[in-house]
């Protein structure tokens, strides 16, 4: 198991992330996009944090925030923080 690294919302934006889908089975994709879109709708009712494991072009990382949005291609944070979609491996709620 990959060690993962704990970073803060604030440091996405020095991060690099490579256009590849770092996942390759449909059924995980179609569970990312559930799970992305029922974390905003929790992030913004009731400002549920939730874990989320990605992706960048060094290592895997985690960061644990509320989600303010979600896009087809993207999950945007406070602040106009984002990481791509396709760089995402889970979700995890708290």
């Amino acid at each position: 198991k990959p060690t993962v690294t704990l970073i803060e919302k604030e440091d996405l934006d020095k991060l690099v992330f490579p256009p590849e889908e770092v996942l390759t089975d449909a059924s995980a994709k179609k569970e990312r996009t559930e799970a992305l879109h029922r974390s905003a709708s929790l992030g913004n009712l009731e400002k549920h944090k939730v874990r989320i494991i990605f992706v960048d072009s060094e290592s895997t990382k985690e960061v644990d925030t509320t989600i303010w949005a979600v896009t087809d291609n993207k999950v945007v944070f406070k602040g106009g923080r984002l990481i791509p979609v396709n760089r995402i491996t889970k979700v995890l709620f708290n």
